[in-house]
Formats: C-alpha cells, sequence, structure tokens
C-alpha cells in the first residue's frame, strides 16, 4: 500500500470512524428488489438534451441528438417499458437509441440492456474492465460471483480513459472510476444553455458494497487502490451540473419535485458535488481502518 495513502487513512481515521454505513447490497438468495428501484417517476429534463428516463430511484439518462440518442444505465426487470414510456412523453422513441452505455455492471443498472440493443439495434459501448461481466451477465464479478446476474449483452465498442464518444453533435468524453465494478465509468460533456456552458458530468459514485475486501485479501487484485484513485480524479473534476445512478448520490428529490418547470439551474451544485464525492471517500477511508484494525 503506497505510504502517502497511509498517512492519510491515520489523519482522517477518526472522523473516518464515526462516517456513515456504506450501502448494501444482499446475496440472491435473500434479495429482493427494494420498493424504490421498481417505483416509476415521470422524465425530466435535467439541462439542454439531456433528460432523466428512469424511475424514482434508479436513475437512466436520455441524450438526445438529429442523429440518434444515447441511453445511459437500465433498471431491473420491466424497466424497459418505463424508459420507452418515458421518453415516448418527451417526444422521444427508444428505437431511436443508437448507443448504449453503463456506469457499472451490476443488476440494478444493467437489466434491460440487451433487450433495448435488441429493441433499437443500437451498440453497446462498455468499458474494458466491465466488458466481461457485461457479456457474461455479472456472472464472473469478483464479489457477488453468479448471485446477482442478468441477462448478457455484446459489446461492441471497448472504451479507455478518455476515450471521446461523438454523435449528433454530442461530444462525451469516459472517465474511468472503477472500485464499485472493475471498469466503473462517468461521462462528461458541456452543454450551452442561454449562452453560459455548463459541465456536465454523469457520475459513477465510490460506494463499496457490503463485503467488499480492499487492502487485505481484497476482491480483486488492486481493489483499493481503484477507489484511492477513483476519488483523487473525481475531486479534480469541477462539474457545475452533476447526476448519478442512484437519486439519492444527487439529491434529486430535494433538488426537483414532478411537474416543476424547467430552468437550467435546477441541478447546478458545484459545491454538492464536491462534498459528494468527500462523504464517499470518507466512508471508504472508515472501512480501510476497520480492516486494518481487524487483520
Amino acid at each position: 500500500m503506497n505510504l502517502k495513502f497511509l498517512r492519510r487513512v491515520g489523519r482522517l481515521a477518526g472522523l473516518a470512524m464515526v462516517a456513515a454505513t456504506i450501502a448494501t447490497s444482499t446475496a440472491a438468495a435473500e434479495f429482493s428488489y427494494p420498493d424504490r428501484w421498481t417505483e416509476p417517476f415521470p422524465p425530466f429534463r435535467i439541462i439542454g438534451n439531456l433528460y432523466g428516463v428512469g424511475g424514482y430511484d434508479l436513475q437512466v439518462f436520455l441524450l438526445t441528438s438529429p442523429d440518434g440518442h444515447i441511453l445511459i444505465n437500465t433498471g431491473v426487470e420491466g424497466s424497459t417499458e418505463t424508459i420507452r414510456e418515458n421518453m415516448a412523453a418527451l417526444g422521444f422513441r427508444l428505437e431511436d437509441v443508437r448507443i448504449l452505455l453503463s456506469q457499472q455492471a451490476h443488476i440494478d443498472h444493467t437489466v434491460a440492456l440487451a433487450e433495448i440493443k435488441k429493441i433499437s439495434g443500437a451498440k453497446m459501448f462498455g468499458t474494458r474492465a466491465d466488458t466481461r461481466l457485461l457479456e457474461d451477465g455479472g456472472r464472473s464479478d469478483p464479489h457477488f460471483g453468479d448471485r446477482l446476474a442478468f441477462p448478457p449483452v455484446k459489446v461492441d465498442r471497448q472504451l479507455e480513459d478518455g476515450d471521446v464518444i461523438r454523435i449528433g453533435g454530442i461530444e462525451l468524453t469516459t472517465h474511468l472510476h472503477p472500485g464499485h465494478t472493475e471498469g466503473s465509468s462517468s461521462y462528461s460533456t458541456v452543454i450551452t444553455e442561454n449562452g453560459r456552458q455548463y459541465r456536465v458530468l454523469i457520475a459513477n459514485m465510490g460506494t463499496v458494497n457490503e463485503g467488499k475486501k480492499l487492502f487485505v485479501d481484497p476482491t480483486y487484485s488492486g481493489a483499493g487502490r481503484d477507489f484511492a484513485e477513483t476519488f483523487r480524479k473525481q475531486l479534480a473534476l469541477n462539474p457545475d451540473i452533476f447526476v448519478a445512478p442512484h437519486a439519492v448520490h444527487y439529491g434529486l428529490h430535494s433538488k426537483y419535485q414532478p411537474g416543476q418547470p424547467y430552468d437550467p439551474e435546477t441541478f447546478f451544485d458545484p459545491v454538492g458535488y464536491r462534498q459528494m464525492v468527500l462523504d464517499m471517500e470518507l466512508k471508504f477511508l472508515r472501512l480501510v481502518v476497520e480492516e486494518q484494525l481487524a487483520r
């Protein structure tokens, strides 16, 4: 482990020990979807050509263009029709999706990818490190194994850090932010609204699933280092607006209520972004300390 990182852990250990508990998941034998994962939510405009078309908690993002659309994430079973209906309410068609993206190859964000790919003919783009999981339906996940499998989806293009995805005037930059999965990713773009440019980040937050090992007998080689590097990279970004795969991770329901008039400033929250990343990092450091103490 990097000595500089260990010193940082030591300095923050006191605070880390009182941080809130981490995000959890449960083995399939005991697993049932939380109600918030299947609860519907009306579609909404985030800013410019970026929309939310998922459910109450599981967030699905749509970037539209005259040449076809980019769809990021899905929900669980049944989410294809929710996404279709939400897109239709905004005046867009599921069949016009040309690129599919996933921010993390876990069941709560991937179940409908294969179905939507078949319906729309879209190309599936995935990070190199998550391609294996996407193509085997999560069965080789080093943490969950085949306990939380989903329908496999063929990856048509593997993405690396810094790769730019282009379609119809959209330029979306790939950011590898691993840890939650080996190939977790965020995507950034610049959207102009009312003559002002907004830096927008579709961020994958660094939550640590219950039972994941970081530095001591790590769940996968380099897991702890991946998380630490992700927080460093995320803090180096300075988005004006950010959203995330779970509503709670960007404060959707405190910022927006259904029927609220569109305003490009609704999701403007650069301070909230940094606070969220720091909160995630603090939870991670708490786990690192606990792991070291338990050795």
